[in-house]
């Protein structure tokens, strides 16, 4: 028998999909017209920056929130230029090591705690993410964190959260996703580090 199709997956990579292509064309149109020094303006380079930003983002979700197949492959250099945009100017350093190729499912999973991590580093920091032969390691540091111990509760504790908003979906969609790929994570979970295994 089949498995069931992951329809929020799929919304999700239906949505990027969409997205992706008329905010690309944006930023093409806001290049062409960066080049005329007529046309160029500070208020002209920052709508270039939030386009970039949106572009980024948009690549981003669309492998933390989209279709994975068991099949699919995604290339180290890809990550890490996702990442090198998403985070440009702000106060989040990201350091990705892994091999030049990996699944795509396993690189999902990786997003998803990524942003569990940027929740708790309201102000910034640092993030290793190492992949190796035992497995994943993200190691955050940062000067203070921003900790709510029901949602790392719920990465560890095969239980949902009483409430949780949109901000924090993300920490509900990590159980199934180890469960997917039969993956147990440990977190430890300190004033200002956090590490996660898995």
């Amino acid at each position: 028998m089949s498995e069931k199709p992951d329809l929020a997956a799929l919304i999700g990579s239906r949505i990027c999909h969409d997205l992706i292509s008329p905010i690309g064309a944006i930023g093409n149109g806001v290049e062409l017209m960066m080049m005329d020094r007529a046309s160029a303006s500070p208020e002209l380079a920052l709508i270039a920056e939030s386009v970039a930003s949106a572009n980024a983002r948009i690549r981003f979700f669309r492998v933390a929130f989209g279709a994975a197949g068991s099949d699919q492959r995604i290339a180290r250099s890809e990550v890490v230029q996702v990442l090198t945009d998403m985070t440009r100017g702000g106060r989040l350093q990201i350091d990705w090591q892994s091999p030049v190729e990996l699944p795509r499912r396993e690189v999902k999973l990786a997003f998803l705690l990524l942003q569990c991590l940027e929740t708790a580093m309201a102000w910034g920091g640092r993030i290793r993410i190492t992949r190796s032969e035992p497995g994943w390691t993200m190691d955050a540091a940062a000067a203070r964190l921003k900790i709510d111990p029901a949602l790392w509760e719920v990465l560890t504790e095969p239980h949902a959260p009483p409430e949780i908003g949109a901000g924090q979906v993300h920490f509900a969609l990590v159980p199934g996703e180890l469960q997917a790929q039969s993956r147990r994570l440990m977190a430890d979970v300190k004033a200002d580090s956090i590490r996660l295994t898995f």
